[in-house]
């Protein structure tokens, strides 16, 4: 579990975007994106834990085209948080990701697939094969429900600086800055 705290839970193209939407969009127009996360987080752990990333790799343009359209994805999100209004101007306004946008930034998340990897691979918590991989999804699942809750909490913490109109701009402008650049940092890295 710590483990998957400091892999998993650390800033990423993920966790940024949690921050970034739920503080932008409030709690409630953030949930259909953070569960769209969730989903596709477990996506890439269930693939980690059958093998089937192994399979990928075998072919490299899939992981090319995941990170591009991650990058895009990414692009396209950091510009919409940038450009947001103060919080008092969205109360009729629309365009808060939604849980598709959520999932495939969950399953395109280069850090994911690496933190989930390294976790998976890590300790045994059980004696069999079958076992422990059953061990490591309860737990490894539990970890991804709790670290993206956690984040999006810590966006909507935020909320409070985006009433005002400048401080919004320079909280929506670091957001979309940080959450290049962890995509960046994770598709580099």
């Amino acid at each position: 579990m710590l483990a998957s705290a400091a892999l998993m839970g650390s800033p990423g193209p993920v966790t940024i975007s949690l921050v970034a939407t739920s503080s932008v969009y409030g709690l409630r127009r953030s949930l259909r994106y953070l569960l769209g996360t969730i989903v596709g987080t477990m996506t890439v752990l269930v693939a980690v834990a059958t093998g089937i990333t192994v399979a990928l790799l075998t072919v490299p343009v899939i992981g090319s085209v995941l990170i591009a359209i991650s990058a895009g994805y990414i692009l396209w999100l950091a510009y919409h948080v940038a450009t947001a209004p103060p919080l008092t101007e969205q109360i009729t306004s629309s365009g808060a990701p939604g849980f598709g946008g959520g999932a495939l930034l969950g399953i395109a998340n280069p850090k994911g697939w690496v933190a989930i990897a390294a976790v998976f691979a890590s300790a045994h918590l059980a004696e069999t094969a079958t076992t422990d991989a059953i061990a490591k999804i309860a737990v490894l699942s539990l970890m991804i429900v709790v670290i993206c809750v956690m984040w999006v909490v810590a966006g909507r913490s935020l909320a409070v600086l985006l009433r005002d109109p400048r401080r919004s701009r320079v909280v929506n402008v670091t957001l979309a800055v940080v959450l290049i650049g962890a995509t960046a940092i994770a598709i580099l890295h």
